[in-house]
């Protein structure tokens, strides 16, 4: 079963989130990104916030999905054309950009065409959309590396030195697998199940807390080891790939069931769970806890939240309430002293989040991802048939 910490009940018990509370911050949310879209033009937000102000970028960021899913979710809640009439302008961006290959070498073409391209192919069913998907989706297919049989993150693929892949990937197969479906094409649904058990195998620790990523050598592909990018040491486990495996491993399931899965997926959620302190928003790194005067980081509980009502989506019974209740216990939290509603002048939703605590990068602000799953678990809550954009 999911682990709940006896010091959470009196806070889910006081925090209930019901359908005015979750209208009312849609109501909030909407409204934002409405001023927000008078503001941007046709440039996007960065991926982080600096003094709680976005900057304003070109199409050459891994978060800009972010900003035009939420524009879409906006559209599908308030049935208001111009956040929908946006979100296709920046498609047209988006496509541009896969044709320019501007900053694509990298396995985030996931979380970029999936939330932009493709949750406007699930809404408005258009087959040029369809087009530009598969262009992404062959650039994704192009990182998979045969012999160590994964999706190589980040760098150029004859370099030995980026010879790895991130738990973070799990966010980006949707992708492959929704096109597969869609086009009846094999090669994206092969690669996105080898590329997954070849993660699970490394990446997982026997603990079920994760690596941030995993290194294979290069000459034959086999397993060397993992490490850190972005969490407090190789042996630590960052709050954010946790979470990460959280909402990825049951949208993997979504597409191609797995026996393993429930087993594996408790594990996981449940080290999640038992490392967050007693006031629920959890340190940027596990590894931390009460007293260590670390930083907390919103966006991964809002991440872990969605991959918990997405599991709640295809369980049953007590298992499938309790994950609702609890996931309605934490998104309560962020919404009672996490966001800016109290703060008119901050552009992002979500406060207190971390974008890379070594770099000194998006400390204590705002992001794009903590913004979208915030609003993606609220919708979630708002609408249970709701088709997600994964």
């Amino acid at each position: 079963m999911i682990y709940t910490k006896a010091a959470w009940e009196e806070t889910f018990r006081h925090n209930h989130l019901g359908q005015i509370a979750i209208r009312e911050e849609l109501d909030w949310i909407c409204g934002k990104l409405g001023r927000q879209l008078e503001k941007f033009g046709n440039r996007f937000p960065s991926s982080c916030a600096t003094n709680g102000k976005y900057r304003l970028k070109d199409n050459d960021d891994w978060t800009n999905g972010f900003w035009t899913g939420m524009l879409w979710m906006a559209y599908e809640y308030s049935k208001d054309n111009t956040f929908r009439d946006r979100a296709l302008q920046n498609i047209q961006s988006f496509q541009q950009r896969l044709e320019l290959n501007l900053v694509l070498d990298h396995h985030d073409i996931g979380f970029l065409y999936t939330l932009s391209v493709g949750a406007g192919h699930k809404i408005m069913q258009d087959p040029m959309l369809l087009k530009v998907l598969v262009a992404a989706a062959e650039k994704l297919a192009a990182r998979y590396q045969e012999k160590g049989r994964f999706i190589q993150a980040w760098g150029r693929l004859d370099d030995p030195n980026e010879y790895r892949l991130i738990v973070d990937s799990l966010m980006n197969l949707p992708l492959l697998f929704y096109t597969s479906d869609k086009t009846g094409v094999p090669k994206y649904r092969e690669i996105a199940e080898s590329h997954f058990r070849t993660l699970i195998s490394t990446i997982v620790r026997e603990d079920a807390s994760t690596y941030h990523t995993f290194f294979f050598h290069p000459e034959n592909g086999m397993p060397a080891y993992g490490a850190t990018h972005q969490g407090y040491s190789d042996n630590s486990c960052w709050a954010r790939g946790q979470a990460w495996a959280v909402a990825g491993l049951p949208l993997v399931y979504r597409y191609s069931p797995y026996d393993q899965f429930a087993v594996l997926y408790e594990d996981i959620a449940n080290y999640f769970l038992t490392h967050l302190p007693d006031d629920i928003v959890p340190y940027w790194d596990l590894s931390f806890d009460a007293g260590s005067n670390e930083p907390r980081d919103t966006s991964a509980l809002a991440i872990a939240v969605c991959g918990l009502l997405e599991t709640a989506a295809f369980s049953k019974g007590a298992y499938r309430e309790k994950l609702v209740r609890v996931s309605i216990g934490m998104l309560s939290v962020l919404r009672n002293g996490w966001t800016s509603k109290e703060h008119p002048d901050m552009e992002g939703i979500l406060l207190h989040g971390i974008y890379a605590y070594a770099e000194g990068k998006g400390m204590d602000e705002p992001n794009l991802w903590g913004d979208y799953f915030y609003m993606e678990a609220l919708y979630r809550l708002y609408n249970p048939a709701w088709k997600t954009y994964w």
